[in-house]
């Protein structure tokens, strides 16, 4: 090792995941996610115990602490409950107006923004795309192929998560595939 060189061992990415010190792992299979599919009998149909997505994170601060940054991938499998496309849970952050980065490294899909007054609007997602996720904006990420989508984001360590508004009220549009078209569906 050179002099003033030191070798990182905080975090690598291996493989598409996170690993090291601070890495905490979740996965989000279909029984986690009953109430954001709007198709009940096709849901009912599935396996539960479905992966949806998987989430590696870094945390290398507390969570609430200013001034700080949280790093994480998410994989979302490809899949369908009916004609809607497999998808995060999506959240606003509770510290309203904190911003987020995502960038797309595998898969294609859609990033999806609702703002408070409940407007939408989407983003393509593909390899290499960067997305600014602005402040008072929900957002979820849609599998819309055939493949894993994995994405990266980084978001400040005081922004929180708020996913009950959105399990609450949910998104005012979705995504679904008719006639081998994307098609969003405001609600």
């Amino acid at each position: 090792m050179r002099q003033g060189i030191i070798q990182s061992s905080k975090m690598f990415l291996v493989a598409n995941r996170l690993e090291g010190k601070k890495v905490e792992s979740s996965i989000r299979y279909l029984s986690d996610m009953e109430a954001v599919f709007m198709d009940k009998v096709a849901f009912s149909a599935l396996d539960p115990q479905q992966p949806v997505y998987e989430v590696d994170c870094y945390f290398p601060v507390a969570d609430n602490k200013s001034g700080g940054l949280f790093f994480g991938l998410t994989r979302i499998f490809p899949g369908k409950v009916g004609g809607e496309f497999f998808m995060t849970k999506g959240h606003f952050h509770s510290n309203n107006d904190t911003a987020e980065f995502y960038w797309g490294i595998k898969g294609k899909g859609l990033l999806l923004f609702m703002d408070k007054t409940r407007k939408v609007w989407a983003e393509e997602m593909t390899e290499g795309s960067v997305h600014y996720i602005p402040g008072n904006t929900a957002h979820r990420v849609i599998n819309t192929g055939v493949e894993m989508l994995s994405f990266g984001a980084c978001w400040p360590s005081d922004a929180g998560h708020d996913y009950g508004s959105i399990e609450k009220e949910g998104f005012s549009a979705r995504v679904v595939e008719k006639d081998g078209k994307l098609i969003i569906i405001e609600e």
